[in-house]
Protein backbone atom coordinates (compact mmCIF):
# COMPACT_ATOMS: atom_id res chain seq x y z
CA UNK A 1 0.00 0.00 0.00
CA UNK A 2 3.02 2.33 0.15
CA UNK A 3 2.42 3.31 -3.46
CA UNK A 4 -0.87 4.87 -2.30
CA UNK A 5 0.80 7.01 0.34
CA UNK A 6 0.65 10.66 -0.78
CA UNK A 7 3.76 12.80 -0.87
CA UNK A 8 4.51 15.14 2.03
CA UNK A 9 3.78 18.27 -0.02
CA UNK A 10 0.39 16.93 -1.07
CA UNK A 11 -0.37 15.86 2.49
CA UNK A 12 0.42 19.35 3.80
CA UNK A 13 -1.85 20.85 1.15
CA UNK A 14 -4.68 18.51 2.10
CA UNK A 15 -4.15 19.15 5.83
CA UNK A 16 -4.38 22.93 5.34
CA UNK A 17 -7.45 22.65 3.11
CA UNK A 18 -9.15 20.29 5.58
CA UNK A 19 -8.59 22.70 8.46
CA UNK A 20 -9.78 25.76 6.58
CA UNK A 21 -12.32 24.03 4.33
CA UNK A 22 -11.05 26.44 1.72
CA UNK A 23 -8.46 26.03 -1.05
CA UNK A 24 -7.90 29.80 -1.05
CA UNK A 25 -7.12 30.00 2.67
CA UNK A 26 -4.93 26.89 2.45
CA UNK A 27 -3.04 28.49 -0.43
CA UNK A 28 -2.51 31.70 1.57
CA UNK A 29 -1.17 29.68 4.51
CA UNK A 30 1.30 27.71 2.39
CA UNK A 31 2.26 30.53 0.06
CA UNK A 32 1.06 28.88 -3.14
CA UNK A 33 -1.87 29.32 -5.52
CA UNK A 34 -5.33 27.79 -5.00
CA UNK A 35 -4.76 25.91 -8.27
CA UNK A 36 -1.66 24.27 -6.77
CA UNK A 37 -3.68 23.17 -3.73
CA UNK A 38 -6.41 21.77 -5.97
CA UNK A 39 -3.81 19.91 -8.06
CA UNK A 40 -2.17 18.34 -4.97
CA UNK A 41 -5.49 17.17 -3.55
CA UNK A 42 -6.56 15.79 -6.94
CA UNK A 43 -3.38 13.68 -6.94
CA UNK A 44 -4.30 12.19 -3.55
CA UNK A 45 -7.87 11.52 -4.65
CA UNK A 46 -6.62 9.81 -7.82
CA UNK A 47 -4.18 7.69 -5.79
CA UNK A 48 -6.83 6.61 -3.29
CA UNK A 49 -9.72 6.43 -5.75
CA UNK A 50 -12.03 8.42 -3.47
CA UNK A 51 -13.31 11.97 -3.12
CA UNK A 52 -12.02 13.84 -0.09
CA UNK A 53 -14.23 16.93 -0.30
CA UNK A 54 -17.85 17.63 -1.08
CA UNK A 55 -17.87 20.84 -3.11
CA UNK A 56 -20.80 23.12 -3.81
CA UNK A 57 -20.90 26.63 -5.21
CA UNK A 58 -21.03 28.08 -1.70
CA UNK A 59 -19.35 25.66 0.66
CA UNK A 60 -16.94 22.78 1.08
CA UNK A 61 -17.07 19.84 3.48
CA UNK A 62 -15.01 16.73 4.09
CA UNK A 63 -16.34 13.39 2.96
CA UNK A 64 -16.17 10.48 5.39
CA UNK A 65 -12.93 9.39 3.72
CA UNK A 66 -11.68 12.96 3.96
CA UNK A 67 -12.37 13.06 7.69
CA UNK A 68 -10.37 9.86 8.21
CA UNK A 69 -7.43 11.22 6.23
CA UNK A 70 -7.66 14.61 7.96
CA UNK A 71 -7.25 12.99 11.38
CA UNK A 72 -4.39 10.80 10.16
CA UNK A 73 -2.62 13.66 8.36
CA UNK A 74 -2.77 15.88 11.46
CA UNK A 75 -1.26 13.12 13.61
CA UNK A 76 1.36 12.24 11.01
CA UNK A 77 2.50 15.82 10.40
CA UNK A 78 2.68 16.47 14.13
CA UNK A 79 4.76 13.31 14.65
CA UNK A 80 7.08 14.27 11.81
CA UNK A 81 7.43 17.75 13.28
CA UNK A 82 8.42 16.33 16.66
CA UNK A 83 10.93 14.01 15.03
CA UNK A 84 12.51 16.88 13.12
CA UNK A 85 12.79 18.90 16.34
CA UNK A 86 14.53 15.95 18.02
CA UNK A 87 16.96 15.65 15.14
CA UNK A 88 17.73 19.37 15.30
CA UNK A 89 18.32 19.07 19.04
CA UNK A 90 20.90 16.35 18.43
CA UNK A 91 22.66 18.66 16.02
CA UNK A 92 22.54 21.65 18.38
CA UNK A 93 24.08 20.12 21.50
CA UNK A 94 25.05 23.55 22.85
CA UNK A 95 21.45 24.83 22.85
CA UNK A 96 19.24 24.66 25.94
CA UNK A 97 15.57 25.66 25.93
CA UNK A 98 14.22 26.53 29.37
CA UNK A 99 10.58 27.18 30.26
CA UNK A 100 9.74 29.25 33.35
CA UNK A 101 7.03 31.59 34.60
CA UNK A 102 7.52 35.33 34.21
CA UNK A 103 7.99 35.81 37.96
CA UNK A 104 10.76 33.32 38.59
CA UNK A 105 12.40 34.13 35.27
CA UNK A 106 12.58 37.86 36.03
CA UNK A 107 13.24 37.76 39.77
CA UNK A 108 15.47 34.73 40.15
CA UNK A 109 16.57 32.87 37.01
CA UNK A 110 17.69 35.55 34.54
CA UNK A 111 19.81 37.53 37.06
CA UNK A 112 21.82 34.35 37.69
CA UNK A 113 22.29 33.08 34.15
CA UNK A 114 25.76 34.64 33.82
CA UNK A 115 27.04 32.15 36.39
CA UNK A 116 25.62 29.25 34.38
CA UNK A 117 27.38 30.49 31.26
CA UNK A 118 30.62 30.52 33.25
CA UNK A 119 30.38 26.75 33.73
CA UNK A 120 28.92 26.17 30.26
CA UNK A 121 30.83 28.57 27.98
CA UNK A 122 29.35 28.75 24.50
CA UNK A 123 25.96 27.47 25.63
CA UNK A 124 22.98 28.91 23.78
CA UNK A 125 20.36 29.32 26.54
CA UNK A 126 16.85 30.26 25.42
CA UNK A 127 14.28 31.14 28.08
CA UNK A 128 10.62 30.68 27.16
CA UNK A 129 8.27 32.55 29.50
CA UNK A 130 5.23 30.42 30.23
CA UNK A 131 1.85 31.67 31.43
CA UNK A 132 0.84 28.21 32.65
CA UNK A 133 1.78 26.39 35.84
CA UNK A 134 1.07 23.02 34.21
CA UNK A 135 3.89 20.70 33.24
CA UNK A 136 4.92 20.63 29.62
CA UNK A 137 4.75 18.06 26.90
CA UNK A 138 8.47 18.44 26.29
CA UNK A 139 8.49 17.04 22.77
CA UNK A 140 5.42 18.91 21.62
CA UNK A 141 6.62 22.24 23.06
CA UNK A 142 10.28 21.73 22.10
CA UNK A 143 11.55 22.44 25.64
CA UNK A 144 14.51 20.77 27.37
CA UNK A 145 13.85 21.68 31.01
CA UNK A 146 11.24 23.65 32.95
CA UNK A 147 10.80 25.40 36.27
CA UNK A 148 7.23 24.96 37.44
CA UNK A 149 5.20 26.28 40.38
CA UNK A 150 2.90 23.71 41.94
CA UNK A 151 2.79 20.52 43.97
CA UNK A 152 5.48 18.68 42.00
CA UNK A 153 3.10 15.98 40.78
CA UNK A 154 3.74 15.71 37.05
CA UNK A 155 2.94 12.21 35.74
CA UNK A 156 5.68 10.76 33.57
CA UNK A 157 8.15 13.51 34.46
CA UNK A 158 10.88 14.03 37.02
CA UNK A 159 10.25 16.94 39.42
CA UNK A 160 12.82 18.03 42.01
CA UNK A 161 11.98 20.62 44.65
CA UNK A 162 13.80 23.87 43.93
CA UNK A 163 12.51 25.84 46.90
CA UNK A 164 9.40 26.62 48.88
CA UNK A 165 8.77 30.17 49.98
CA UNK A 166 7.82 31.98 53.12
CA UNK A 167 5.86 35.20 52.68
CA UNK A 168 6.29 38.51 54.55
CA UNK A 169 5.77 42.26 54.02
CA UNK A 170 8.29 44.10 51.84
CA UNK A 171 8.43 47.67 50.63
CA UNK A 172 10.69 50.35 49.28
CA UNK A 173 12.62 52.10 52.07
CA UNK A 174 11.45 55.40 50.56
CA UNK A 175 7.87 55.00 51.81
CA UNK A 176 8.89 54.65 55.47
CA UNK A 177 8.78 58.17 56.89
CA UNK A 178 8.13 59.76 60.31
CA UNK A 179 4.55 60.40 59.14
CA UNK A 180 4.09 56.84 57.81
CA UNK A 181 6.31 54.57 59.91
CA UNK A 182 6.33 50.77 59.88
CA UNK A 183 7.25 50.01 63.46
CA UNK A 184 4.30 47.77 64.30
CA UNK A 185 1.88 45.79 62.12
CA UNK A 186 -0.98 48.26 62.70
CA UNK A 187 1.11 50.91 60.91
CA UNK A 188 0.35 49.03 57.70
CA UNK A 189 -3.16 50.49 57.81
CA UNK A 190 -1.62 53.86 56.91
CA UNK A 191 -0.07 52.41 53.75
CA UNK A 192 -1.45 51.19 50.46
CA UNK A 193 -1.35 47.38 50.33
CA UNK A 194 -0.35 45.47 47.20
CA UNK A 195 -2.19 42.18 46.79
CA UNK A 196 -1.36 39.00 44.88
CA UNK A 197 -4.60 37.23 43.92
CA UNK A 198 -3.70 33.61 43.29
CA UNK A 199 -5.00 30.21 44.28
CA UNK A 200 -4.48 26.57 43.25
CA UNK A 201 -6.47 23.46 44.05
CA UNK A 202 -8.90 25.62 46.01
CA UNK A 203 -6.18 26.97 48.31
CA UNK A 204 -5.26 30.66 48.15
CA UNK A 205 -1.68 31.90 48.16
CA UNK A 206 -0.85 33.53 51.54
CA UNK A 207 -2.53 36.92 51.45
CA UNK A 208 -2.88 40.07 53.52
CA UNK A 209 -5.97 38.79 55.32
CA UNK A 210 -3.98 35.77 56.55
CA UNK A 211 -0.94 37.83 57.51
CA UNK A 212 -2.99 40.44 59.35
CA UNK A 213 -4.86 37.71 61.24
CA UNK A 214 -1.53 36.19 62.29
CA UNK A 215 -0.46 39.66 63.45
CA UNK A 216 -3.69 40.07 65.46
CA UNK A 217 -5.26 42.67 63.15
CA UNK A 218 -8.74 42.11 61.76
CA UNK A 219 -10.17 45.60 61.20
CA UNK A 220 -8.85 46.34 57.73
CA UNK A 221 -10.28 46.30 54.23
CA UNK A 222 -8.57 43.56 52.21
CA UNK A 223 -10.23 44.79 49.00
CA UNK A 224 -8.55 48.18 48.81
CA UNK A 225 -5.14 48.75 47.28
CA UNK A 226 -3.53 47.32 44.17
CA UNK A 227 -4.31 43.79 42.98
CA UNK A 228 -2.10 41.69 40.68
CA UNK A 229 -1.99 38.08 39.54
CA UNK A 230 1.78 37.80 39.08
CA UNK A 231 4.42 37.91 41.81
CA UNK A 232 6.86 39.86 39.65
CA UNK A 233 4.31 42.66 39.25
CA UNK A 234 3.59 42.90 42.99
CA UNK A 235 7.30 43.01 43.77
CA UNK A 236 7.99 45.64 41.13
CA UNK A 237 5.12 47.76 42.43
CA UNK A 238 6.68 47.59 45.89
CA UNK A 239 10.13 48.52 44.53
CA UNK A 240 8.54 51.52 42.79
CA UNK A 241 7.19 52.75 46.11
CA UNK A 242 3.53 52.10 45.30
CA UNK A 243 2.83 50.36 48.61
CA UNK A 244 3.63 47.33 50.76
CA UNK A 245 3.52 43.85 49.22
CA UNK A 246 3.78 40.34 50.58
CA UNK A 247 7.02 39.07 49.06
CA UNK A 248 8.13 35.49 48.41
CA UNK A 249 11.36 34.93 50.35
CA UNK A 250 13.40 33.54 47.48
CA UNK A 251 12.04 35.86 44.80
CA UNK A 252 12.74 39.03 46.81
CA UNK A 253 16.12 37.88 48.17
CA UNK A 254 18.12 39.83 45.58
CA UNK A 255 16.04 43.00 46.05
CA UNK A 256 16.48 42.83 49.83
CA UNK A 257 20.23 42.30 49.48
CA UNK A 258 20.50 45.25 47.08
CA UNK A 259 18.44 47.54 49.34
CA UNK A 260 15.67 48.01 46.79
CA UNK A 261 13.30 46.48 49.33
CA UNK A 262 13.25 46.23 53.11
CA UNK A 263 11.50 43.75 55.38
CA UNK A 264 9.84 45.80 58.15
CA UNK A 265 8.44 42.85 60.13
CA UNK A 266 9.78 39.41 60.98
CA UNK A 267 6.37 37.69 60.94
CA UNK A 268 6.24 35.35 57.93
CA UNK A 269 3.75 32.81 56.61
CA UNK A 270 4.87 29.51 55.11
CA UNK A 271 3.35 28.69 51.75
CA UNK A 272 1.24 25.47 51.58
CA UNK A 273 2.92 22.36 50.09
CA UNK A 274 1.19 22.80 46.72
CA UNK A 275 2.92 26.15 46.33
CA UNK A 276 6.54 25.38 45.53
CA UNK A 277 8.96 25.68 42.63
CA UNK A 278 10.27 22.51 41.01
CA UNK A 279 12.78 21.74 38.30
CA UNK A 280 10.98 19.47 35.83
CA UNK A 281 12.60 17.22 33.22
CA UNK A 282 11.58 14.19 31.16
CA UNK A 283 11.98 10.92 33.06
CA UNK A 284 14.35 9.42 30.49
CA UNK A 285 17.87 10.91 30.52
CA UNK A 286 18.22 13.66 27.94
CA UNK A 287 20.62 13.38 25.03
CA UNK A 288 21.46 17.03 25.71
CA UNK A 289 24.26 17.15 28.32
CA UNK A 290 23.29 20.72 29.23
CA UNK A 291 20.03 19.51 30.83
CA UNK A 292 21.68 17.72 33.76
CA UNK A 293 24.21 20.53 34.14
CA UNK A 294 21.48 23.18 34.25
CA UNK A 295 19.35 21.15 36.67
CA UNK A 296 22.23 20.76 39.11
CA UNK A 297 23.14 24.42 38.72
CA UNK A 298 19.55 25.47 39.53
CA UNK A 299 19.53 23.36 42.70
CA UNK A 300 22.89 24.80 43.78
CA UNK A 301 21.68 28.35 43.15
CA UNK A 302 18.51 27.67 45.14
CA UNK A 303 20.50 26.45 48.14
CA UNK A 304 22.75 29.51 47.93
CA UNK A 305 19.73 31.83 47.75
CA UNK A 306 18.18 30.22 50.82
CA UNK A 307 21.49 30.29 52.72
CA UNK A 308 22.08 33.97 51.94
CA UNK A 309 18.56 34.86 53.03
CA UNK A 310 18.89 32.89 56.28
CA UNK A 311 22.16 34.64 57.10
CA UNK A 312 20.82 38.10 56.17
CA UNK A 313 17.04 37.97 56.81
CA UNK A 314 16.69 41.76 56.47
Amino acid sequence: MLELFPGLRALRSFHAAARHLSFTKAADELGVTPAAISHQIKEIEDQLGVSLFLRTSRSMALTREGEILATASAESLEMLGRAIKRIKRLEARNQLKVSASASIAAKWLVPRLDSFLEIAPGADVRVDVSTSSAALDFEREDIDIAIRFGDGKYPGLEATLLFQDTVFPVCSPSIITPETPLKQPRDLLKHKLIHLDYEAQGTPWPNWKMWMAAAGIKDFDDRSGLHFRQTSLTVQAAIDGMGVALGDSNLVADDLAAGRLVKPFALALRAPPQFAYHVVTPRLPSTNPLVALFRDWCLKQARETEAAFTQNPQ
